[in-house]
């Protein structure tokens, strides 16, 4: 069989592939971290590429998405692209760089109760008169030290027990975990203790380096989540799994080779290093839990949408290839359901929502939007599949929150938008979206029912001044945001009749799921003490405008509360506190989950809550 050569630029990476492989698999072979936003389906347009040398005809899915001069130019969907020649591509400049990755959250106070205990030891060296093996020695002292029995010690502390204890004269340090001695270490090291706590979302991936002895913050370290480039969204990464030969080993490894890398530069950046860190706990949503656990996933996807496990999962970091110290363990959060996750568990710790005497509704926005409702006497939840749009993605100039996407934009004289960097615009990321949808709102651009009015309907109107920038694009009214000198790859950028759509899909579904809590609760949107906006979307959302397209009753805007990564200060909370990670379970067993789908109003309720709030409700 034929081979064909590739080269990737502008890193001149060079791999040869076997004639018709996808230039997908290619990339995952030359181990390029390229995104796939749609999985690779050919449906949200992101994955353009430009072909400098070689032949690939134009597909169907380049013509939906690409116009004449991009496709003359050599531009193509790499999704597409099955290799028939040799070829030198040029990629676009990965955008990780200046993505807006949430770090900061409201804190809480935390008692001091680590998974984890150190205790020095000084054991009596062995003699003729006293020959007692080298467990039994250590096992006396620590029934001595700490009035308990029943010590047992792992297999790898034993093998490492005789080495240890003759270093340092017979003096070491116990790591215990309950009552197992879980590892030794030589001399005096019962002062030092770290752990790492980490929440796994969709997009980004978060580790905060904690001292387990004091409970202070040491410091913290992000990365991309390298699973993207195996689909954008949970459903995408559970279709690869199926799909996809070793696709759930590929996942889990990209995953835990990120972590391995946030850890390194935490404790380097601490001036620490890995053996330094014995506890590992981790939130995620109920797809990057299974895939963290190397779990199966696609139950989750699949009606009754059943997990693999709901219970908290502690297991030893070698087992995962969690690079730690060797007697480290990691200890993973429980799940609710099977799209509301053990983030939504580290919420609810971060928040005290299940302490709450007051009615408070928190809600993490994303692909899959998660709401919890109600006090310490009752919590109701919900998932819901808002889609990809929230994250930019099949939106016509969407893209994440990085550098050079418009984050938000405002209505004056003119309409105007600022960008993540400053710079000129090359895109819009969710929180500009609902920014500009609203935006078009109050101008009469839009309808009620989120139909973009054609230039020839504003003269007369509101929306008269600004009938130049609603034009047709790709078959479509669309409203031109930013003009192709304005931006940096000297193309418009168009809020099209079909993101609209999108966006009213995605709010929609936010909406009705708040709606059947309160339903389901008894209660109207008035008797809400408090609205929690957890995660990063949440966190840069503005709440009128979240308000004004129906996202969140208007009636409770100035109730709206951003915490920031909520999910995060909950695993740092259960990290700290093995009395909070037992506390975890509690509350999944104490929650009440609600699946919308089953709600006999869902469609009626879904159906309404498409439209946007008419003038005199947004006011």
């Amino acid at each position: 069989m034929k081979n064909c050569k590739i080269i990737f630029c502008p890193m001149n990476k060079e791999i040869e592939i076997p004639v018709g492989t996808p230039l997908k698999k290619a990339m995952d072979i030359a181990e390029l971290d390229f995104d796939f936003p749609c999985g690779g389906r050919g449906r949200c347009g992101k994955c353009r590429l430009q072909i400098l040398k070689g032949s690939v005809p134009p597909s169907d899915a380049d013509r939906d998405h690409l116009d004449e001069d991009e496709i003359r130019a050599g531009f193509r969907l790499a999704c597409t692209i099955k290799v028939q020649d040799d070829l030198v591509v040029e990629l676009p400049l990965a955008e990780a760089e200046g993505h807006k990755i949430l770090v900061d959250a409201a804190e809480r106070k935390m008692k001091l109760k680590p998974h984890l205990r150190k205790l020095y030891c000084e054991v009596p060296p062995p003699s003729l008169e006293d020959q007692r093996p080298d467990w039994d020695r250590l096992r006396s002292v620590l029934a001595a030290e700490t009035s308990e029995r029943g010590y047992v010690i792992s297999h790898s502390a034993l093998q490492a027990l005789p080495g240890v204890l003759r270093e340092k004269k017979f003096s070491c340090t116990a790591i215990i975990s309950g009552n197992e001695v879980a590892g030794v270490e030589a001399g005096d090291t019962a002062g030092r203790m770290l752990g790492m706590a980490f929440d796994i979302g969709t997009t980004t991936v978060v580790g905060y380096l904690m001292d387990l002895l004091t409970g202070k913050q040491l410091g913290v370290a992000s990365a991309m989540n390298p699973q993207t480039k195996y689909g954008a969204d949970v459903i995408s990464r559970i279709t690869y799994v199926g799909q996809e030969a070793g696709g759930l080993e590929r996942l889990q490894n990209v995953i835990i080779e990120a972590m391995n890398r946030i850890i390194e530069e935490a404790v380097s950046n601490a001036g620490y290093l890995r053996e330094d860190v014995y506890a590992v706990t981790v939130v995620g949503n109920s797809c990057m839990h299974h895939l963290f656990l190397g779990l199966d996933p696609k139950h989750i996807a699949l009606a009754p949408y059943v997990p693999v496990t709901g219970s908290p999962q502690d297991v030893e970091a070698r087992t995962l290839g969690i690079e730690i110290n060797p007697a480290g363990k990691v200890y993973v959060l429980p799940n609710i359901a099977g799209f509301v996750g053990a983030d939504t568990v580290g919420v609810i710790l971060a928040t005290e929502m299940d302490q709450s005497s007051e009615i408070r509704l928190a809600i993490d926005i994303g692909t899959n939007g998660e709401m919890v409702l109600g006090t310490r006497d009752r919590l109701l939840a919900c998932s819901t599949a808002a889609g990809p749009a929230f994250e930019g993605a099949q939106i016509s100039c969407g893209m994440r929150g990085t550098k050079g996407a418009i984050d938000s934009v405002q209505l004056g004289e003119d309409i105007t938008y600022t960008t993540i960097g400053d710079g000129k615009p090359k895109g819009i990321c969710g929180s500009g979206l609902i920014d500009a949808i609203a935006v078009m709102l109050a101008a009469g651009i839009i309808d009620h029912r989120g139909r973009i009015l054609s230039g020839d309907q504003l003269p007369g109107t509101r929306a008269e001044r600004f009938a130049s920038r609603v034009v047709e694009h790709e078959g479509m009214n669309s409203f031109m945001l930013a003009a192709a000198e304005e931006t940096v790859h000297g193309r418009p950028l168009f809020i099209t009749q079909r993101d609209v759509r999108e966006l009213q899909l995605a709010k929609g579904a936010i909406a009705s799921g708040v709606e059947i809590l309160l339903e389901k609760y008894g209660i109207r949107p008035e008797d809400v003490f408090e609205v929690i906006l957890a995660g990063a979307f949440g966190n840069y959302l503005d709440k009128h405008s979240a308000c004004a397209i129906g996202l969140i009753p208007s009636c409770l805007e100035d109730r709206v509360r951003p915490v920031g990564n909520a999910a995060g200060t909950g695993a740092k909370v259960a990290l700290v506190s093995a009395a909070e990670y037992r506390r975890a379970a509690h509350i999944t067993g104490f929650m009440e989950y609600e699946e919308l789908a089953a709600y006999p109003k869902f469609t009626e309720i879904f159906s309404k809550a498409l439209y946007f709030p008419e003038e005199e409700q947004r006011i």
